[in-house]
């Protein structure tokens, strides 16, 4: 199902990250671009039936430690079916590693059924403070929460990734 991406395929994968996401969580498209080439970095994404169109994608960083989701989303006609989590079980059973991604805090009924989505695949909600630097020149930093797979993190631990996000992913340490 899952299936690293072809090159050919970043324009379909753009557009869905550009309606799937505010532009402050997601960089403009050369930037976004560029970061196929490096070496944490890999987006994997699943095609639908006929192999022509990009149904979802997961965009991840793996560092030694853990394995950050960057972004995920499900083209909005393949829903509720299913697709997102099947794509969550099978990067589990991918990498025997911590997964973390940042998730709105669950203050209305949108963010608080996506944050039940990932607890209903094995992430916990941890309660750390933490703010998303600024993705990009121009962007702004937004409060979010940290999800983990494998249990809730101690606040050493939460230090750790977000150290790592900050230096590695938005380059401000």
């Amino acid at each position: 199902m899952l299936e690293k991406m072809n090159r050919h395929d970043f324009d379909k994968v753009f557009a869905l990250m550009d309606i799937s996401f505010p532009s402050d969580e997601y960089r403009p498209y050369e930037e976004q671009k560029a970061l196929l080439t490096h070496p944490r970095y890999q987006i994997y994404v699943v095609r639908d039936e006929g192999g022509d169109r990009v149904k979802a994608f997961l965009a991840v960083w793996e560092f030694d430690e853990f394995v950050f989701i960057e972004h995920f989303a499900v083209d909005p006609s393949y829903r509720n079916g299913g697709t997102g989590s099947r794509m969550l079980k099978e990067l589990f059973d991918a990498l025997d590693k911590r997964i973390c991604l940042e998730v709105e805090p669950p203050q209305d009924e949108l963010t608080s059924r996506r944050v039940g989505f990932y607890e209903r695949n094995g992430f916990i909600l941890n309660s750390y403070p933490y703010m998303q630097p600024a993705i990009s020149k121009g962007r702004h930093s937004i409060p979010l929460c940290i999800m983990t797979s494998k249990g809730a993190v101690c606040e050493e631990e939460f230090d750790r990734i977000k150290t790592l996000l900050y230096t590695e992913v938005y380059g401000v340490l």
